[in-house]
């Protein structure tokens, strides 16, 4: 279970103290799916790298299963079981994807399942194992590869910053149906950020972050009629996120 407490980050600018977030208060019980919304920079990455411990808060506390993670390291809390996807993955010039694909599974992995680690996020597996993780490779393969380095190892939390950016539909929709496996297993908790109407009708918690703190935080059923004004209508909505949430509506 995670446990996110009084979360706060701040930085000095020109000797001023400028606040990012504060007060965040959530929780993830095991198993769970929550996904986090909102209009864009509202805090929600930031909270994604306080998380995972690439930003440092600067007050609160995280629990993971009672543990307070916030002194950790990156390396530390990898170790404790979360997995991260950044929103821009990084390059790794010289570094190939099946490499890679063992480095974060932290065994040697065989051909056929790094091919299906590859495939399960829309990839043509063969055609891009020996291939390097570098700027041949476009901003939505290197999502897609950073997204299976994730899957090649299971955690007790995995956290997704907007899995949908920069890959095209039918990758998308892979990507949807290996969250919905892994949900449906219950053997991780996710923690997905993201404006997608299928990936946040997904969840079972729907926390909004706004202007640095939380907005609203509960239920799908509570949260989603705000959204979308009701499960199946999008009337209210905007392709541009008219519901002031900057959250879009792909209904067909």
């Amino acid at each position: 279970m995670l446990e996110v407490r009084n979360l706060a980050y701040e930085v000095v600018e020109n000797g001023e103290k400028i606040t990012i977030v504060k007060d965040i208060n959530f929780s993830v019980e095991d198993g769970e799916m929550l996904v986090i919304t909102g209009p864009n920079g509202g805090g929600k990455t930031t909270v994604a790298k306080l998380l995972m411990g690439v930003l440092s808060a600067t007050g609160g506390k995280l629990l993971l299963d009672g543990v307070d993670i916030a002194p950790m390291a990156i390396d530390e809390r990898a170790k404790a079981g979360i997995g991260y996807a950044f929103q821009q993955p990084p390059i790794f010039k010289g570094m190939t994807i099946r490499r890679l694909l063992n480095l974060a599974a932290g065994e040697e992995l065989s051909e056929d399942i790094c091919c299906e680690l590859l495939s399960s996020v829309g990839m043509c597996a063969r055609e891009y194992l020996d291939r390097e993780v570098d700027a041949t490779l476009s901003g939505g393969e290197r999502k897609r590869v950073e997204i299976a380095t994730v899957l090649a190892k299971q955690h007790k939390l995995c956290i997704f910053d907007e899995p949908e950016a920069g890959i095209d539909l039918w990758s998308f929709s892979m990507l949807v149906k290996e969250f919905e496996k892994i949900h449906k297993e219950k053997k991780e908790t996710l923690v997905l950020i993201s404006h997608q109407e299928k990936i946040i009708r997904m969840a079972d918690r729907i926390l909004v972050i706004k202007d640095g703190t939380v907005d609203r935080c509960g239920a799908a059923g509570e949260i989603l009629p705000l959204l979308f004004g009701g499960e199946d209508s999008c009337a209210c909505i905007n392709r541009k996120g008219g519901n002031g949430y900057g959250v879009g509506c792909d209904n067909k």
